[in-house]
């Protein structure tokens, strides 16, 4: 068992693509964790659906060992973290199993807005944070320049920020040096009773609910009983271990090891993350401070094609909740649609993965409906109801206001852009706050915008404005009244609930317009008109009508008495007119989809 005084905990925090997964990839070819053979790139990225976006998405923990300048081996577990700021709950999760962070920040683009909120989130935290500059071999890289912002965010002196190139492996070895020298030894007491912090799961066909754990105090041994001291689940330890990356089998974890346990639980509900294990014998008196529950930005609901794989959707979606704790869901019904869940999602990057990983690990057919925030309205007799998809929206006649919600936004930019940034900020309803000049080249601007207007497509016009050059963090700030309407769409007169939508009054015709010529385009003719209407409550804010396609009845006419032919054109028409009232309008899966990429 590893002296407590050569274990080092610490994860990898940074804006998306600077690096981190390749700098683990480093870590783990220096230290021997894994041979030249075994060696890929982004070992810690486990999901097909990271490699090929070339991002993380889950956070991942290893364990390595280093022989250091005095001769002793030491124990570092890392936890490598994503950096998008759809998953900052992956993040913050993580930095509750560590008492150190490497703050890693690309050369050549310096200090990004995520990589300044996962700061703040580790020095929160109480974390030791060494910063490390990466990509100093790219020809564009200033780290003079880059390493000055960050002394001017952290603190120190220049000579703190350690220089490193994940990819050529330049610092490395330097880097692990002072991972042993500068981060602290883990807390804990290892003669306590036992404690430990369930910092992800996920489940395993065969072995059940696999729980990865951070041990706080005391030791735990196999074929010990515990139990979950949120929801009073008391099991056997089946199975304990570490990850090397793979996960090797241990008799013992003792407090400041990480690792993992199986139960054999196959019951999901029965462990959460962020729940406390200790000893069912000699339990512990009360449970570890757990990280905070995230809280979804965003809902939509997800309906199987097949009304039939309604039970498969639930049941792959109680399995992915295990390893992704911000999913939330309960069961809604569609008129178009039948039998889904209404899920919430951290972000539209979220909602995208969620959606794409029940597609291939479960082999199902979903459609999204349109996403929406969640609102709050007040009615007349002084009740508050919260209003997570359009068709909660109470009638007219009962609501006396509507609140949405509102976030603080975080947007570093050359300075060039700075104008450009705030015209379209002011276009989304921003309200500016203050700005800092981070060095003379990069400002940090702060604004106060509802959340609907940055939630779709902001991130990708800020993008578009600034050449790539701005980033973007956001976090909830608070609930304030707005003039919102709902924007039913009907087709053939009868609603559509799936595309019905909450919007501020002022964008609402623009709205209703621009989904009722997508509409035009995307479904199929019928044998009748179908007219395609945006209203709000009675009325009618913009129309479109999708042509009835045509038989020539006239064909058979060759000449004669034009009668004739006036006679089976009103045949034609009354044929047509007795089947818009019972005819319905189909309406193809791409439809619902196009709904979910409306640019508002």
């Amino acid at each position: 068992m590893t002296d407590p005084s050569r274990i080092r905990n610490f994860s990898i925090i940074a804006h998306i693509d600077h690096g981190k997964s390749t700098l683990a990839d480093r870590l783990l070819e220096r230290t021997g964790a894994i041979t030249a053979r075994e060696m890929r790139d982004q070992v810690l990225d486990t999901m097909d659906i990271e490699r090929e976006r070339g991002i993380t998405i889950k956070a991942n923990a290893v364990r390595i060992e280093f022989v250091a300048a005095d001769g002793h081996t030491y124990q570092l577990n890392l936890i490598d973290t994503p950096g998008h700021v759809d998953f900052s709950y992956e993040v913050s999760r993580s930095l509750e199993a560590c008492e150190g962070a490497l703050l890693l920040v690309d050369a050549s683009q310096g200090i990004e807005a995520q990589t300044l909120a996962n700061a703040y989130l580790a020095i929160e935290n109480g974390l030791e944070i060494i910063p490390v500059l990466n990509k100093i071999d790219l020809p564009a890289a200033e780290p003079e320049r880059v390493s000055r912002e960050m002394v001017g965010v952290l603190g120190g002196t220049v000579d703190d920020v350690i220089q490193v190139s994940a990819k050529t492996g330049d610092g490395v070895g330097e880097l692990l040096q002072a991972i042993v020298d500068r981060l602290p030894v883990p807390h804990g007491d290892r003669n306590a009773p036992f404690r430990a912090m369930v910092f992800d799961s996920y489940y395993d066909t065969y072995r059940g609910v696999v729980s990865y754990i951070r041990v706080v105090d005391g030791r735990v041994k196999v074929h010990e009983p515990v139990e979950f001291m949120r929801t009073g689940h008391r099991v056997e330890a089946d199975d304990l271990g570490i990850m090397t990356p793979s996960q090797v089998s241990r008799k013992t974890l003792a407090a400041g090891d990480v690792g993992y346990l199986v139960t054999g639980t196959k019951e999901i509900e029965q462990i959460r993350v962020g729940d406390t294990v200790t000893s069912s014998v000699n339990p512990a008196s009360e449970p570890l401070p757990g990280y905070e529950e995230p809280k979804p930005m965003v809902f939509s609901g997800l309906f199987p094609t097949d009304g039939d794989d309604f039970e498969r959707l639930r049941e792959a979606l109680d399995k992915l909740r295990l390893n992704d704790s911000s999913l939330q869901y309960v069961a809604e019904t569609s008129r178009a649609l039948g039998f889904g869940f209404r899920v919430g999602f951290l972000g539209l990057l979220h909602m995208e993965i969620v959606r794409e990983r029940l597609e291939r690990e479960y082999d199902l057919d979903l459609v999204a409906t349109a996403p929406s925030v969640e609102y709050r309205a007040g009615l007349t007799d002084g009740t508050i109801v919260e209003v997570r998809s359009p068709q909660d929206l109470p009638p007219t006649g009962k609501l006396a206001y509507i609140e949405e919600p509102f976030v603080k936004v975080m947007i570093i930019t050359p300075k060039e852009f700075v104008g450009v940034v705030m015209e379209l900020v002011q276009q989304r309803r921003g309200e500016m706050g203050d700005m800092t000049y981070l060095t003379e080249d990069r400002v940090e601007i702060h604004y106060t915008v509802p959340l609907s207007e940055i939630v779709f497509d902001f991130f990708d016009q800020l993008k578009s404005a600034t050449r790539g050059y701005a980033s973007l963090d956001y976090e909830p700030n608070e609930y304030r009244k707005s003039d919102l309407v709902r924007v039913d769409i009907l087709l053939n007169n009868v609603s559509v609930d799936a595309f019905s939508s909450i919007v501020h009054r002022d964008r609402a015709y623009r709205y209703g317009k621009a989904m009722s010529e997508r509409l035009r385009k995307l479904i199929p003719r019928q044998l009748f008109d179908v007219p395609i209407q945006a209203a709000i409550g009675s009325r009618i804010i913009a129309r479109e009508t999708i042509k009835a396609r045509r038989k020539d009845v006239t064909a058979k006419c060759y000449g004669g008495d034009i009668t004739r032919k006036k006679k089976l054109l009103a045949k034609q028409k009354e044929g047509k007119k007795k089947m818009k009232m019972v005819g319905q309008v189909e309406v193809p899966p791409e439809a619902f989809v196009a709904a979910l990429r409306i640019d508002e």
